[in-house]
């Protein structure tokens, strides 16, 4: 028995009543398991400290977090309209202090892929369902070439709506991932439809800023329609920072967003009307500040970074044609069946094989029967269901059928699997050494 126990059954013993701890003491045993109870929850990257209202959490870097980064600068926002200063030197200070190495320090540069959608369901017919499909193709892109993605469903500055809406996400990621070189915006109704090309990230080394478009058709005629802005990789870096606040400033965010709807119209040719949209203002910064801005940037037709689908979706069959008859002809290594990791070495021996009987650019372009990278289906609005008044429905939804086919063939290979045909989604198993030996249906 112990000794308190024993006292109080003495007294009890005696008629007198066992004595009681006082109740400050109450208070202090009450109040330290509070603060152990809080600090269990908390973990160890918190500290109490007092404050007139009782103990008050006071976060701080733990062991396991390194030392002290931007993150912990309480400044910091991740919002439109408040500007990042110096983020060279913070985010090298971060890589530093994780033991990564930057753009200098040899090693793949990593890249992280944004897209998304809008917060509600889609008013178009099935295009949730085709929503899913494109979403399921990049996530399979992603996959075999090891990037990260990031697919946004929420407006991170509600007045930034539609075309908008990709600039602060963009931002953001920047801020979330500074591990990442590259920060891969890819509108949601872009389709990869060359699953082993891979980005030439060598290329865009002297650049901040790719695009797809015609260099001419912006610094020379002015043209909004000169460049795309659905797809586009941005270096992660001050001078991206700082490019994106300066194109966010002509956005529904502004103050001055209709006065922008009027300059841009006065500004660039075959602009009709008076709204400021993104690739406008896209354009107009390029133009108007081509030392500082153009310089940076790398505009070009040189691939399919994003091709116009209305060019490419009759010719995939063609194309799917000359891809299999040059691996039926090639060597049987080629064909050989490998897991799906050691995709991107058996990509690289396909490419180099099919580069010499068929033509055109890796990635596909506007000429030569190569794989487009990716098939860009702007104006058809698959969620929204109002497509541009040019395009027919079945131009629309069964070109979207056909790139997804397209794409989703060269992903269930590794499977042991293709479409049976090119609008059709039933599957049927290839035999060994195809296509050398014939697919047969089931």
């Amino acid at each position: 028995m112990a000794a308190s126990d024993a006292a109080a059954s003495a007294a009890s013993k005696k008629g007198a009543a066992p004595t009681r701890p006082s109740r400050a003491r109450d208070a202090v045993v009450f109040a330290t398991g509070v603060a152990a109870a809080v600090l269990a929850f908390l973990g160890p990257a918190s500290i109490l400290v007092p404050d007139r209202a009782g103990l008050v959490a006071f976060p701080v870097p733990g062991p396991a977090d390194g030392p002290r980064t931007f993150y912990d600068d309480s400044d910091l926002s991740y919002a439109l309209g408040r500007r990042v200063t110096d983020w060279d030197a913070k985010r090298a200070q971060w890589l530093r202090s994780r033991g990564l190495r930057g753009q200098n320090g040899g090693g793949p540069e990593r890249v992280v892929m944004v897209t998304g959608s809008q917060p509600e369901p889609c008013k178009g017919a099935g295009g949730d369902h085709l929503l899913l499909r494109f979403l399921k193709n990049k996530v399979d892109y992603c996959r075999l070439h090891g990037i990260e993605l990031l697919y946004n469903n929420a407006l991170l500055e509600p007045s930034m709506v539609a075309f908008w809406a990709k600039i602060p996400i963009v931002r953001a990621a920047m801020l979330a991932h500074p591990e990442a070189e590259w920060v891969w915006w890819v509108d949601a109704d872009a389709v990869f439809t060359d699953m082993d090309f891979s980005l030439p990230l060598a290329r865009y080394r002297p650049y901040n800023l790719v695009l797809y478009g015609w260099p001419e058709e912006v610094y020379e005629k002015r043209s909004w329609v000169g460049l795309n802005a659905g797809v586009f990789l941005i270096r992660n870096c001050q001078w991206s920072l700082d490019f994106m606040d300066e194109w966010a400033r002509m956005g529904p965010a502004s103050p001055e967003y209709a006065q922008w709807g009027k300059t841009l119209r006065d500004t660039l040719s075959k602009k009709s009307d008076d709204q400021s949209d993104d690739q406008s203002a896209l354009a107009y910064l390029l133009l108007t500040n081509r030392e500082r801005w153009g310089n940076k940037t790398y505009l070009s037709i040189d691939y399919y970074f994003q091709g116009y689908f209305a060019e490419i979706v009759d010719k995939l069959d063609a194309v799917a044609a000359r891809y299999v008859a040059a691996e039926r002809k090639g060597g049987p290594a080629l064909r050989r069946r490998h897991a799906e990791r050691e995709h991107l070495r058996y990509a690289a021996a396909r490419n180099a094989a099919v580069r010499a009987v068929v033509p055109g650019p890796d990635g596909g372009g506007q000429s030569g029967w190569r794989r487009p990278f990716v098939t860009h289906f702007t104006g058809c609005n698959p969620c929204g269901g109002k497509r541009n008044k040019i395009y027919t429905r079945e131009i629309c939804e069964d070109g979207m059928r056909r790139a997804l086919g397209f794409s989703d063939d060269q992903v269930l290979r590794a499977y042991g699997f293709r479409h049976a045909a090119p609008l059709n989604d039933s599957v049927r198993p290839l035999p060994f050494d195809y296509p050398a030996a014939r697919a047969r249906n089931h």
